[in-house]
């Protein structure tokens, strides 16, 4: 009885569809007979020739303190204790009576290139010669949500499509099946979801959030008893809805919602054979520190993140922590101990494993975080530090960018950059660089103007280039 309802469901569905069920995989622009350069998501070449094909944007939230990281200050460390007066203070400009605070943890030269890394990240120390990092970071804003927008999305003031948008945007994909932009994340940042949001370009380019934990991807299971009999019901569904959107026109809520149904399709097939970490072996588990089984921890997100580079995804973005407990240490600098110790050797393994599979050349690797912290409290001894965007510390690996090299430099105390100051916005115009897009012309029309990620700044680093 059950075959005969399906039978008979299946020959309505053949007839009904006219056979567009067939070829419902192939792009359902594509299937309606428009130009494949009017798909949104179509796989395109960039401005230029690319130095990588992919990125993986690892951010760490709540503002990591560059004195105890990547910034080594010895004169910090002479005069801790020390009275100076600062220009500013928890956002307001003034004359102020402050004690310098050394750093919570020693540091060390390591590999090769002798880059100078705390005791915080002995994994990463170990690959620093594959590292460039950038000492003298600035943003503006020393507010979490403004400042995380910011590093995102270009602007600490205004909601814009994020930086994976952009690049989903200008690329398009080169697999289908799965999302351009992905985000792996136990929680969002300051900022929600304006992170990973597309806000006015086409809602496609919007980054898919995957929550670590034991059912990361929900509900890809299909609900009807095969793949043929969904993809008939898919193609009935994508005949009647693109008739409905060419009366419809420009209407980007609408076809976002089409080519969900044709994403989720493809994810069915493709998404659980990519979150399948019983494939690697014992030694790559160990690398990343993952037990087997384990489906959640940053390692699970650094391993999850390698898999889907090497299956097409163009940008992936691994968040550590969310808004209510992150590297925000106001009170108590040993809170960074902890949290470094959760992303220090799964990242060191990224790098390791994409390294070790000829993925590094090709894949580029950026490490951020909103904004670094005060080398100065109100109190001598004073076991935190507070918000600083004045100058922070950020690294990137691989995809065309230096090894072994560190780029600008910060003061004798680490409170403002000294040389080769890099504003988030040429971080941005540097990673699509990178990519293969110009940031001033990978732009989009909206509401009477062209929009860039970079808005209307950003400049190349181009000191950091292979």
């Amino acid at each position: 009885m059950n075959s005969a309802r399906t039978a008979s469901r299946r020959e309505f569905l053949q007839a009904a569809s006219g056979g567009f069920g067939a070829i419902a995989l192939a792009g359902l622009m594509a299937e309606s007979g428009l130009a494949a350069s009017s798909d949104p998501l179509a796989a395109r070449s960039g401005h230029f020739a690319p130095k990588a094909d992919r990125a993986i944007f690892l951010y760490s939230t709540g503002g990591v303190s560059q004195v105890d990281t990547l910034d080594h200050k010895p004169q910090l460390i002479a005069d801790h204790g020390k009275s100076i007066t600062a220009s500013r203070w928890l956002n307001k400009p003034g004359q102020f009576q402050r004690f310098l605070i050394k750093p919570h943890w020693a540091f060390q030269q390591r590999g090769q290139c002798g880059t100078c890394v705390s005791d915080l990240f002995p994994h990463l120390g170990s690959v620093i010669d594959d590292v460039c990092v950038l000492n003298a970071m600035h943003c503006d804003s020393d507010g979490h949500d403004k400042a995380t927008l910011a590093a995102h999305v270009g602007s600490a003031q205004f909601a814009r499509p994020s930086h994976g948008a952009w690049v989903s945007y200008g690329l398009g994909t080169v697999n289908r099946n799965l999302p351009s932009f992905m985000v792996l994340a136990p929680a969002a940042p300051y900022a929600g979801a304006q992170t990973w949001g597309s806000d006015f370009l086409p809602a496609c380019h919007q980054g898919t959030h995957v929550i670590p934990g034991k059912e990361p991807l929900p509900n890809l299971q299909p609900r009807v008893p095969s793949i043929e009999l969904q993809q008939m019901e898919l193609g009935l569904l994508a005949k009647l809805n693109r008739n409905h959107l060419e009366r419809r026109a420009a209407d980007q809520a609408l076809d976002a919602r089409i080519r969900s149904f044709e994403t989720a399709f493809g994810m069915q097939r493709e998404a659980p054979d990519a979150f399948d970490l019983s494939q690697e072996t014992e030694e790559t588990m160990k690398l990343y520190g993952l037990q087997r089984g384990a489906t959640a921890g940053f390692g699970w997100q650094c391993l999850v993140a390698r898999r889907l580079a090497e299956r097409g995804v163009r940008f992936i973005e691994l968040i550590d922590v969310g808004s209510s407990d992150n590297w925000d240490s106001h009170g108590n600098m040993q809170d960074h101990a902890r949290l470094a110790e959760n992303i220090d050797q799964p990242i060191a393994a990224l790098i390791t494993d994409l390294k070790r599979r000829g993925m590094l050349d090709r894949t580029l690797v950026v490490w951020t975080t909103e904004f670094g912290r005060t080398p100065f409290n109100a109190q001598a001894n004073h076991a935190g530090r507070e918000h600083h965007n004045l100058v922070f510390t950020s690294w990137m690996a691989g995809g065309g960018v230096k090894p072994g090299f560190v780029h600008g430099k910060s003061d004798e105390y680490g409170i403002l950059p000294a040389e080769g100051a890099v504003h988030t916005h040429d971080l941005h115009a540097t990673m699509l660089h990178l990519l293969g897009l110009d940031h001033e012309r990978l732009t989009y029309r909206h509401a009477g103007r062209d929009y860039r990620l970079t808005d209307i700044a950003g400049k190349l680093v181009h000191e950091i280039l292979t």
